[in-house]
């Protein structure tokens, strides 16, 4: 047995549906009935829950990689201050003058080379591992600090 409904839809749709039934070869009321049982089957609930949770795990992933490199950051940055303040003797006060003038070059060169690697595209978290391994990539950047 079969009920008629009667129900308003957007002119777009409505167009999109006449134009599916023409290419098809079917009726409108078969395109129409064939979404709203795909849309109230259980099938469509397991998919739309299957691809949340392949979203969720692709984040999980991500986020998983952001605390990674956010520890390798902060622990090499807290290792170079650590080893810098432990090698580093203070200054003369007469001396003080001409190490602000040079430490600002310093920094404009490690600005510089900083700049250029993100244009590159270059990451020193990604070179890491080559390190470790005991390889250098080619195109290792001079030290800033050298200058």
């Amino acid at each position: 047995m079969r009920d008629r409904l009667n129900l308003t839809l957007p002119a777009e749709m409505i167009e999109k549906i006449k134009d599916l039934s023409d290419r098809k070869k079917i009726s409108r009321s078969a395109i129409v009935e064939a979404a709203i049982a795909s849309f109230l089957s259980p099938d469509h609930a397991d998919q739309r829950e299957a691809a949340f949770t392949r979203r969720m795990d692709r984040l999980s992933r991500q986020v998983q990689r952001l605390e990674r490199d956010l520890g390798v950051t902060a622990e090499t940055v807290a290792l170079f201050v650590r080893f810098w303040l432990t090698i580093t003797p203070p200054l003369p006060s007469d001396a003080q003058a001409a190490a602000q003038i040079k430490g600002r070059e310093r920094y404009e060169g490690f600005i510089e080379t900083l700049g250029m690697r993100l244009q590159k595209g270059q990451s020193f978290l990604r070179e890491i591992p080559d390190d470790v391994a005991g390889e250098h990539p080619e195109s290792a950047v001079t030290d800033p600090a050298q200058h």
